[in-house]
């Protein structure tokens, strides 16, 4: 099992959602996989949708 995390970037702000950090003050625990971040979740920046993330390569 692959136990590399990733990074999404909110492409509107730049907010950079790191799975290994989560995002605790969100409700999100670290380690938490960008796929189990409930739709609902939006940026703490900016307040965009998931839909305006993506994955940092």
């Amino acid at each position: 099992m692959n136990q590399e995390y990733k990074r999404y970037i909110c492409v509107v702000c730049g907010y950079i959602y790191d799975e290994a950090q989560g995002c605790p003050e969100e409700g999100i625990p670290p380690g938490t996989r960008w796929e189990d971040v409930p739709e609902t979740w939006v940026c703490p920046e900016c307040g965009a949708g998931k839909g305006d993330f993506q994955l940092l390569t």
